[in-house]
């Protein structure tokens, strides 16, 4: 028999996975370089010079939050020229590359099909691009929230009881003791098991507005055998409006939602006085400067145009913030504004995310 290798270093273990995620990240920016050839962005930037998002707007007709996003997407995959993250222009290769179809050997865009992405969201999202309205997660269909379930679970269930939670101030003590939780935007409900079975004195609440996700809530739930777990296909609207609960999580979504500053203050109504919100978010900064420092930044962008602005541009009014748009100074203004008074950033090494610890 042959010996089982030593186990992975840390730093093998992140090369590793730097490796795999580029791959996901080609995936990303090739749905772009599709919508860029499609909606004639490469042709309209063609021999233009730097242009804004607003000015791209005034030659396509598209709109111009969208096309922002989608500009920053391709400079940080390094197909667009930028200094500053606001004006971008199409270099001479590009062009060659990407634009001249009629005149250029090595045009290439036509062969970028949409990626991953099913026909039918792809021709959604270049819509989008004209009307402003994004699809929400379950426009996306059963298999968005089987991805994300799939994406974000080893940090729910591995790190989130023994790690984040145990590094709140007096968290584990109540909810070993019977707390009342809320998971605002759970998703499928991989972190309300995780606690659920850690904490068996306490009762958990998972309010998500996708159908798609909470039944496969409710389906592993008829499975799980554990009483303490209620879902409801509810948005943070539809929280209660006295003070309920003793710690709210939001993870990985405050960003995706049409109206966040609405989410926090439907929260800031919900929590007791004396209660912890967790905030999980994507790690960001305020620049492009900031930014520009992510090797994985054109995936988020890219990311961002496919699902998450487009979620939080899914209704009327939405706020767009995008999945870069909950860096730190705008989460403890939008937090402060809502009626919190302590605020406070926690970094666990997990190389996407922030945490904040938010109180009253």
């Amino acid at each position: 028999m042959s010996e089982r290798p030593q186990p992975a270093s840390e730093d093998d273990l992140r090369l590793f996975a730097f490796k795999v995620w580029n791959y996901k990240q080609g995936e990303a920016v090739s749905l772009m370089i599709h919508l860029g050839d499609r909606l004639g962005l490469y042709r309209a930037m063609t021999g233009a010079g730097p242009l804004s998002a607003a000015d791209l707007a005034g030659r396509t007709g598209l709109q111009e939050r969208w096309l922002l996003e989608w500009l920053r997407s391709q400079a940080a995959a390094g197909l667009l020229d930028t200094a500053d993250g606001m004006r971008f222009e199409l270099g001479a290769a590009a062009e060659a590359v990407l634009a001249d179809e009629s005149g250029s050997l090595w045009f290439a865009a036509g062969a970028f099909q949409g990626a991953a992405a099913r026909p039918d969201v792809v021709d959604r999202l270049a819509e989008a691009f004209r009307t402003g309205v994004g699809l929400s997660y379950d426009d996306l269909g059963p298999s968005a929230a089987h991805g994300v379930e799939r994406m974000l679970g080893p940090w729910s269930r591995l790190a989130l009881v023994p790690r984040i939670l145990s590094s709140l101030e007096g968290v584990t003590e109540r909810l070993t003791g019977g707390a009342r939780v809320a998971d605002v935007g759970c998703g499928a409900g991989v972190a309300v098991f995780a606690m659920a079975e850690a904490f068996p004195a306490s009762h958990f609440e998972g309010f998500d507005p996708s159908e798609h996700a909470i039944a496969r809530a409710q389906a592993k739930l008829a499975d799980s055998g554990l009483a303490n777990v209620t879902f409801h296909a509810a948005a943070a609207a539809d929280l209660p409006r006295e003070p309920t609960h003793d710690l709210v999580l939001t993870l990985d979504c405050l960003h995706d939602m049409p109206d966040p500053a609405g989410a926090m203050a439907a929260i800031r109504r919900s929590i007791k006085e004396d209660g912890t919100w967790l905030i999980k978010d994507i790690r960001s900064g305020s620049t492009w400067e900031q930014n520009r420092r992510n090797p994985m930044l054109a995936m988020m962008y890219a990311t961002s145009v496919a699902t998450c602005m487009s979620s939080a541009l899914s209704e009327p009014g939405g706020a767009g913030l995008g999945t870069l748009g909950l860096d730190p100074d705008t989460a403890e203004r939008m937090c402060r504004q809502a009626g919190f008074s302590r605020f406070e950033v926690h970094d666990f090494e997990d190389p996407a995310n922030l945490y904040y610890e938010v109180r009253p």
